[in-house]
This record gives C-alpha cells, structure tokens and sequence, in this order.
C-alpha cells in the first residue's frame, strides 16, 4: 500500500497545471500534456512490468519502477526550467510513468495469490493505496509556504489572462509576474518529491514477494474452483471477453481523469475559488479515489464484477449531468467525490475480474495488457478537457457528452460473459 502511495501522487498533476502554466507562459494543453504522457506510458510500463514480474516475483520489477518513477520526478524539477516542456514531457512524462506502471502491476498481482478467498477485498485494499496518494501528497504540498505562495500568484495571473480573453483585450503579462523564486519553489517540489519516492517506495518494495508454492487459506478451493483454468496471454489476445473487459476500463477511466488531469482548474472554474482553496479540498475528497477501490472491489464480490460496472457507470452519469450545472463549493466537492469514489471503483474491480477471467497464473501479462486502457485513457480524457477549455474558455462543455457516454456504457457489462472452460481430450 505504501508503494502505491507513492506511486498514485501522480493524481495530484492539477497542482502543478496552473504554476507551470503561469511560470512558463504554457497553455493548458501543453501542461496537461505532461499527465498524458505519464498515464500512457503508465499503461506500457504495466504491461513490461507485469511480463517480466511473472518470471523474477514481484520485488526486483517493483524497485525497477520505483526508481524510474522517482528519478523522473527528480530530473524534471532539476531541468525543467533551463530545458523546458521537452525535458519535462521526457522525464515526469515518459521516464516517470513508465516507471509508475511497473511497480503498478505487481503489488495488484501479487496481492491476488495472497488473497485467493476474497479478490476483490485484497486487490482494492492495495490499490486503494494509489488513490490515497493524491489525497496525502495534497495535504503536504499545499501546506509548503513557498509553494502556496506561487499557486496564489500563479492563480492571479491565470484569472487575469482568462477575464481578457473573455473581454477580447489584449492581456499584459507583465503585470502578473511569476517571481524565480516562486518558479524555483515549484520545481524543487518536483525534487524533494522524487528523492521521497526513491527512499520511501524502494524500502517497502524490498518486502514484497509471492506466497510459496502451495499456499492457500480456507474458501480458496471454492474460489479457484469457481475461477477456471489460466489463459496465456496469447490465448487472452485472441478472446472478446479481454476486448470487454478492457473497454470497460477505458471508458471509466477516461471520465474519472477528465477531472483529475484538472482538478484544481475545473474547481475553481465552477466555484470561483483560489488554485490554493480548490488544491486543498480536492485534497481531502481526494481520499475516495483510494477509498471507492477498496469498497467497490469488496462490493463486486457480492454484487458480480458485470453489475457492480453498470451501477458504477449510471452513477457517474448523473453526477456529470449535476456537475456542469453546479457552482456550490460543497455541492461540487461531493460530485467531485463521488466521481472519485467509482474511478478508483474501476481499479478496484478489474483485477478480480482479470482473474475471475482469465485465471492468476498470467495475472501479470493479462492485466498489464488491460492496463493499456488506462493510458490510451490518460490521453483522451484531459485531451477533451483541455481542448474544451483552451477553445470555450470553460470546461463546462466537456461534462454532458462525457455523461451521455457512461450512459451508455452502462449496458456493455450485460454482454460480456466469463469464457467457457477449455474442452479437452479428458473431457471429450
């Protein structure tokens, strides 16, 4: 859990939308470019991780990405500002995700083998640990003085350049100087962060490995039995249900990160509150990311992995339909939370559902490869956002058919069947 802890900070990218945009002169796609990266490679990183952990265990590919995952991190806040957006999409955004999607899959994997009774529970109990990150590193970083001090400035000139766009002047930019020190405080937040995901992910990674050979508890019979056979990745590839299951992660994915790609930014578009303000409440509602992958994943071992999905999906769909028409600081944060609660719900569920499946034997190359949903994903929903807001001005826009997908969406878990056991020789 601590490893994805450290790992789900990548959640917390709207933190830096607006003082890398107001440090740099960016607009709003070049910054949230850098989380597309990241979530893309996110998705690569999973599927090399989850290959070659099936063959060493979990620690070794864990502390690879780990390192990878902190260096970037660390690299982009030691160059970013002589170097620019380049260095930044290279270091946070490729080297840093790829990372991040290494040391994802295999804790996930992992936790499965040790918790062969109860999928769900245990699988969203450590992913749930990727939704808390953003919910602690929000609460640290938007307590740093120096830090706090360049989101206000940098929310002044973002406001002041928005209110002349919409009034058709032209906006003077000098007025709304960025000081170096305010810019100096922005990326040695991106130091000091990776140097704590270097110590702290790579000691809790040493502890992680796969139960020995033979290892059960009581109920597992039953639930292997229920389970099936395990599939190769190749045998995967060539199934509609993996085409299912991965489509079912895409669209949950791409709603959920349309608003956490810019989260701070849509906040305080509807609200009117500071990048500081809506930086610290999203922190705290940030919490149900981490939550609603532990109580989804629980849920769906009651409620079947196909039903928990379609309540998931109408659920969000009315809170999106709410959402563009709220303005209320308590209303939004709720919707904003309930949003949270059923994206990190998606995590939570999938790889049980993987394994239901397709078996835990591949767990790692079969849900690595699903993962790639997840990056495809990470580029299309802020892609949407950020388009909407750089030509409307608002991300209002964006909400609405994003609803009228998950309604939609709703109804494609009904048509997607666990596959039918292997018939061999034996059985013939």
């Amino acid at each position: 859990m601590v490893v994805m802890i450290s790992l789900g900070t990548v959640y917390s990218w709207s933190l830096f939308t607006r003082p890398l945009q107001a440090s740099f002169g960016w607009n709003n796609q070049d910054v949230t470019l850098t989380f597309e990266l990241a979530i893309f490679f996110l998705g690569l990183g999973a599927v090399v991780g989850g290959r070659w952990q099936d063959r060493v265990g979990p620690r070794t590919v864990t502390i690879v990405g780990v390192l990878l995952w902190g260096a970037g991190s660390l690299l982009a806040g030691a160059g970013t500002a002589a170097m620019g957006k380049w260095w930044l999409y290279l270091t946070y955004g490729i080297i840093g995700g790829f990372g991040n999607g290494m040391a994802y899959v295999t804790p996930v994997a992992m936790v499965t083998k040790w918790f062969p009774d109860r999928r769900g529970l245990g699988s969203g109990m450590v992913v749930m640990g990727f939704g808390l990150g953003a919910f602690i590193y929000n609460q640290i970083v938007t307590r740093i003085p120096s830090f706090a001090a360049a989101a206000k400035a940098s929310t002044a000139y973002i406001d002041a350049k928005s209110a002349a766009a919409k009034a058709g002047t032209v906006f003077n930019a000098s007025q709304y100087v960025i000081t170096p020190a305010e810019i100096h405080a922005v990326m040695t937040t991106f130091v000091i962060s990776g140097i704590a995901f270097l110590v702290i992910g790579g000691l809790c990674a040493l502890a992680l490995r796969n139960p020995p050979e033979g290892f059960t508890v009581p109920g597992a019979l039953a639930a292997a039995a229920s389970t099936g056979p395990s599939y190769t990745p190749s045998e995967v590839l060539g199934m509609v249900q993996f085409y299912g299951l991965w489509l079912l992660l895409f669209l949950n994915v791409t709603a959920g990160i349309l608003i956490i790609s810019n989260a701070v930014p849509i906040y305080s578009d509807l609200t009117g509150a500071t990048a500081a303000g809506a930086g610290a409440i999203y922190g705290l509602v940030a919490v149900c990311n981490g939550l609603g992958r532990f109580f989804w994943g629980s849920v769906s071992d009651r409620l079947g992995r196909n039903m928990t999905y379609t309540v998931m999906y109408l659920i969000q769909a009315v809170i999106f339909i709410l959402l563009a028409r709220t303005h209320s600081l308590a209303a939004v944060a709720l919707e904003f939370a309930i949003i949270l609660l059923c994206y990190g719900g998606g995590f939570g569920v999938m790889p049980s559902f993987n394994a239901d499946y397709f078996g835990t034997r591949y767990l790692g190359q079969n849900y690595g490869m699903i993962l790639t949903a997840w990056g495809l994903a990470g580029v299309v929903g802020p892609s949407i956002a950020a388009i909407v807001k750089d030509r409307t001005g608002s991300f209002e826009g964006a909400l609405v058919p994003v609803a009228i997908m998950l309604l939609v969406a709703a109804a494609i878990p009904f048509f997607i069947k666990k596959p039918e056991p292997r018939v061999t020789a034996a059985t013939t």
